[in-house]
């Protein structure tokens, strides 16, 4: 039982940081795609990198979660 109340944590804690990240990188990839339209490929290309990183960590707390 408590192991299921440990993983449901690490999960949760685990999550709430890339959730936030993911968030404000999508937001500061809009606002620079807004001043700037010419830049969109740029922007485009790191805003999609950071969001596959950000979002790699929430994996990580997944497994982790799983395993134990």
């Amino acid at each position: 039982m408590t192991l299921r109340v440990v993983g449901g944590l690490i999960i949760a804690i685990g999550s709430l940081g890339p959730g936030i990240g993911l968030g404000l990188i999508g937001a500061r990839a809009m606002e620079a795609i807004g001043k700037n339209p010419d830049a969109f490929g740029k922007v485009l290309s790191a805003m999609l990198i950071a969001m596959a990183f950000t979002e790699a960590i929430a994996i990580y707390s997944l497994l982790l979660a799983f395993t134990g």
